[in-house]
C-alpha cells in the first residue's frame, strides 16, 4: 500500500528526515510517534504528498501502487483527491458552510455531480451519529462534532488511505476515546488504510504497529 526508500528532508541546512524507510500494508492501521522536532509531521506530509522529499536517485514512495514522485502536479493533485483523506488536529472545517457542505467540498473539486455527493454525505454522516446537525456550521458544533464531519470529509471519495495528524489533540478524553474507536470501525466496515501520528499513547499502542521516530529516522519498523 505504502513503499518509501530513503526518504530525506531538508529545509535549508536543516536535515529533518535522514533516510526514512517504510512500509505499509494494506488494512493496517499504523500509529507513527516521537518527541516534539523528531519529523513525524514531516514524514506524514511526504506521505500524504503534500510535500516532496529531497531530490535523491535511491528514494522511492509509492501509493497505492503509483509512484507518486514521478507524477506531475495536475495528476499529482488528482491522485491525492481521489487515493488519500486528510484528518487534522484542528478540523480545518470552512466556518462559512454547513457540515453537509464541508463534507462535500472534496467529491465537489474531484467532479462529482452535486445530488451524488449529497446523498452519499448524508449517508456518511449518518453513519458517524450526525444527521440531524447536516445543516449546522462548525461554530454550533461541538469540538467531537466538528470532528467527526472533518472525519466524513475525508471519507466522501472512498480513499485507500487516511493519513491523520494529531487528529485527538484537540479534543476532551471522551470525545478522543470515541474518535480512536471509530477508525478502527471505519478499517472493519470500509477497509481503509490508517496512518496516524499522535502524542497520545492509548491511540499508539491501539494500532496494529506503533513506529517511533528519533532524530529524523524510523527507530523501529
Amino acid at each position: 500500500m505504502i513503499q518509501a526508500q530513503n526518504i530525506h528532508k531538508y529545509y535549508d541546512n536543516l536535515h529533518v528526515l535522514k533516510g526514512v524507510d517504510l512500509h505499509i500494508q494494506k488494512g493496517e492501521i499504523v500509529s507513527i510517534v516521537g518527541a516534539s522536532g523528531a519529523g513525524k509531521t514531516t514524514l506524514l506530509q511526504l506521505l500524504g504528498t503534500l510535500d516532496k522529499p529531497s531530490a535523491s536517485s535511491e528514494t522511492k514512495l509509492l501509493i497505492n501502487g503509483e509512484n507518486v514522485l514521478q507524477l506531475a502536479d495536475k495528476k499529482l493533485s488528482t491522485f491525492r483527491n481521489q487515493q488519500l483523506g486528510f484528518i487534522f488536529q484542528f478540523h480545518q472545517l470552512l466556518p462559512e458552510f454547513t457540515a453537509l457542505e464541508n463534507v462535500c467540498i472534496p467529491a465537489y473539486i474531484g467532479g462529482k455531480k452535486q445530488k451524488e455527493t449529497e446523498a452519499e454525505a448524508k449517508q456518511l454522516l449518518d453513519y458517524l451519529g450526525l444527521s440531524h446537525r447536516i445543516n449546522h456550521k462548525p461554530s454550533e458544533l461541538s469540538g467531537g462534532e466538528q470532528q467527526r464531519v472533518a472525519v466524513a470529509r475525508a471519507l466522501i471519495n472512498k480513499p485507500a488511505i487516511i493519513f491523520a495528524d494529531e487528529p485527538s489533540g484537540n479534543l476532551d478524553t471522551t470525545s478522543a476515546e470515541n474518535l480512536h474507536q471509530l477508525f478502527f470501525q471505519l478499517r472493519a466496515d470500509f477497509g481503509q488504510t490508517f496512518v496516524i501520528v499522535t502524542h497520545n499513547e492509548d491511540l499508539a499502542n491501539m494500532a496494529d504497529r506503533k513506529l517511533v521516530m528519533v532524530d529524523g529516522k524510523i527507530e523501529n519498523k
